[in-house]
């Protein structure tokens, strides 16, 4: 049986769904694409944004007119949140907490069992194995009055270490060269005493991963004791920290657990530790009663602050959060030039970061060819900066370095430094 799992939102989500994928194949399902014909097809819902509920509706109704027999489940954030709008789109919705037990179930409904003997190897992106995102924690209690998570993930749980060693030993085992780390709110792992320092200390020493990202950190969670693990070569110099908006007193409102003088502090510390570092953070613009200067204290911490790239998100109000009622909701209208005008700086943020670069070799995790063919290739640095290459051989799953010669429309261009 084909079987298709379509992800919405974060990095969590995308590591449950690889896993679920996981497990589908081992039991003998067949991987189908998203776009593909399958007999199920799997929604791992998002719910962050009113865009996000959007875009898992339009996927649900399409997969139903794409094959009328097929077995449709809602799963993820929107089925926890909102299990009865989506029961007319899906023949089965499970909430977060159902979403582990998936395959049992779909056995139960299917009645599909493994032919003795059989497995199939699993290649989640297609074309090998490079990336593998793990989750060491779930949950989130923060009281950031716009954020719908703590409603639909609100047990705050971390995962027992020995755990999380034994599935990225496995990983690495199977070929994959860099593992990310994931979950809500990864600074706050701890299981038995042990941190998220403590955590990454001993996966540097206990596997062979050759390279380790983390997902997403906030400010007050970076110190010099924690830095001083990027002296390992095997750190990926990237730090995701949401600043979410450069006004403090927009902040305030927020109810972040951190000023901007907080947050400043966190990437000095970081750009000090690691040199060529990519410090990349999000920003919610038409916040609730967000003034004109507010936003341009907002649009001039992001231009001083010299990110990497700026992910930006209109303010979508949520319900049952405390930002949904506040007064003076920003007109759609503003958010709209707003965003533009953030979107703008991202790309010249991203440009110039990008810039430092000419001229200088970098290593790549290559993913794969490009649908351009012709041997281009496209991987990531451990700097997070999207490079391509051309090469006669396969590149995909290998780490190689590279000269950047120049720019390329969506990242840089390098040529291969034979080894």
């Amino acid at each position: 049986m084909k079987v298709a799992f379509y992800t919405l939102g974060c990095k969590l989500n995308q590591a449950e769904t690889e896993s679920l994928a996981a497990q589908f194949a081992e039991a003998g399902y067949q991987l189908a694409a998203p776009s593909d014909v399958a007999h199920i097809y799997v929604a791992n819902t998002c719910t962050v944004t009113h865009i996000a509920d959007r875009k898992s509706r339009h996927w649900l109704r399409l997969v139903r007119k794409r094959n009328l027999k097929a077995l449709i489940i809602a799963t993820g954030c929107y089925a926890e949140r909102a299990p009865q709008e989506l029961t007319q789109l899906a023949d089965l919705v499970l909430g977060n907490k159902q979403k582990e037990n998936l395959l049992a179930v779909v056995g139960g409904i299917t009645g599909f069992s493994l032919m003795s003997g059989q497995r199939k190897a699993l290649s989640p992106d297609g074309v090998g194995r490079t990336r593998s995102l793990i989750k060491i924690q779930d949950g989130c209690r923060s009281p950031c009055t716009y954020c719908i998570v703590p409603g639909v993930r609100a047990d705050e749980y971390s995962l027992h270490p020995l755990e999380i060693l034994k599935e990225i030993k496995a990983k690495v085992a199977t070929g994959y060269r860099e593992v990310v780390l994931t979950g809500t709110k990864i600074g706050c792992y701890k299981h038995d005493g042990i941190n998220l320092r403590h955590l990454i200390e001993h996966i540097l020493c206990h596997t062979n991963v050759e390279r380790l990202r983390l997902s997403s950190l906030q400010p007050q969670e970076i110190s010099p004791q924690l830095l001083t693990l990027w002296q390992d070569g095997r750190l990926c110099r990237h730090f995701h920290l949401a600043l979410q908006s450069g006004s403090d007193s927009v902040l305030q409102r927020m109810k972040r657990c951190y000023s901007l003088d907080d947050y400043q502090r966190a990437v000095s510390l970081i750009r000090e530790a690691v040199p060529g570092v990519a410090v990349t953070t999000d920003v919610i613009v038409g916040f609730p009663g967000e003034t004109d200067e507010e936003f341009e204290q907002s649009h001039r911490f992001c231009q001083e602050a010299s990110f990497a790239n700026i992910h930006v998100f209109p303010f979508s109000p949520r319900p049952a959060t405390r930002a949904m009622t506040m007064p003076h909701q920003v007109p759609d209208h503003t958010k709209k030039e707003r965003t533009q005008r953030m979107l703008q700086l991202a790309r010249y943020s991203r440009h110039s970061f990008w810039e430092q670069f000419v001229g200088q070799s970098m290593s790549v995790l290559w993913e794969k060819e490009t649908n351009s063919g012709e041997g281009t290739y496209s991987g990531l640095s451990d700097n997070y900066v999207r490079v391509f290459t051309r090469s006669d051989k396969p590149l995909s799953s290998q780490i190689a370095p590279v000269r950047i010669a120049g720019f390329h429309e969506q990242g840089l261009q390098g040529e291969l430094i034979s080894q």
